[in-house]
């Protein structure tokens, strides 16, 4: 039994990982709920990613037998490879020999040919370990392999993930990049649906994922903006009306004309911003990642999850995950 084909059967048409959750379309398709939503939220239809046959079912049922299948095929593989467990990726199985520098962790050749890691930077994972000394941040796996590769002692961990935008929160004048990690005004209202979560006042999108624990970082590409704010806030702030900058927002901002914004101001023409927030140390700091330079810390004590925070008026941001420089 060829093992890859059997993967390709077993894998999503839309993240290219191994199934999780796979619902059933009418159509027969399968697809992982999660990967489903997303594609209908960005194309606006609840269509079939692969045969674009739309959908009657706005949940489409579980395909149990599927899901059993994949939950069958990844647990033998790991089963096979119980000696190396260190060194397989959580999502394929597979041993963890590369290194994506865009998103600072550990990967498979799956990950690597998959569409998040699409256009990504990619080195030996031995190479990578060698060079780094202790002190630096890494993610978990990275920490593990670290002691295969170099035999160092464990370090500080940090999410560095991209932060992925949420579109059911983008105010109708801001347009989403097809990846979701890019928001531009277009300066018109576009006739989207007037939902509780979306920002009808001011120019604001969020994160989609939010945070209550851990430390987490990420940069925003704003040069070239003549007015912007990033941070973070609550995800139950007040999001209609003029409320929103009221309370539970931290963030930092910049106005090429002087004038008064929200947040703590910035003076400098920056090119990045780096955000790095700390759950359970109840901070969150703003950096230049390019020179290296303290902009501003909030200390405070969260009760409530916080969501990444961008404001974007009459240009474009854009956000990357964290790099280290």
């Amino acid at each position: 039994l060829n093992m890859d084909s059997v993967k390709e059967e077993l894998s999503c048409p839309v993240c290219y990982d191994i199934f999780k959750d796979p619902g059933l379309l009418s159509c027969g398709h399968s697809v992982c709920k999660e990967c489903l939503q997303q594609f209908w939220r960005i194309k606006g239809t609840q269509e079939c990613p692969v045969c674009r046959r739309r959908s009657s079912r706005d949940d489409p049922p579980c395909n149990l037998a599927l899901k059993n299948l994949c939950e069958s095929f990844l647990k033998e593989r790991k089963e096979k490879g119980s000696s190396e467990s260190e060194e397989l990726c959580s999502l394929h199985s597979e041993k963890l020999k590369l290194f994506c520098l865009e998103d600072k962790q550990p990967v498979c050749l799956v990950c690597r040919d998959s569409q998040k890691h699409i256009n990504h930077t990619f080195r030996p994972i031995s190479e990578v370990a060698s060079s780094y000394k202790r002190g630096t941040r890494l993610d978990r796996r990275m920490q593990k392999l670290m002691f295969i590769y170099c035999t160092k002692t464990s370090v500080d961990c940090v999410s560095s993930a991209p932060v992925i935008l949420d579109p059911n929160t983008a105010h109708p004048r801001l347009i989403l990049s097809d990846d979701l990690t890019s928001v531009k005004d277009s300066g018109n209202n576009q006739p989207l649906p007037d939902n509780p979560e979306r920002f009808d006042y001011y120019p604001c999108v969020l994160g989609s994922e939010g945070f209550n624990s851990g430390t987490h970082c990420w940069d925003v590409e704003v040069k070239e903006n003549q007015f912007w704010s990033v941070g973070v806030t609550t995800a139950s702030n007040q999001r209609k009306g003029r409320d929103f900058f009221k309370s539970d927002v931290w963030c930092v901002c910049y106005n090429q004309y002087g004038l008064s914004g929200f947040g703590f101001p910035v003076e400098q023409d920056l090119e990045r911003v780096r955000v790095d927030l700390d759950c359970e140390g109840g901070t969150v700091s703003f950096s230049d990642p390019v020179t290296n330079t303290h902009l501003h810390t909030f200390t405070t004590t969260f009760t409530d999850t916080v969501l990444p925070f961008f404001w974007c008026w009459s240009d474009s941001l854009k956000i990357l995950p964290f790099s280290s420089q």
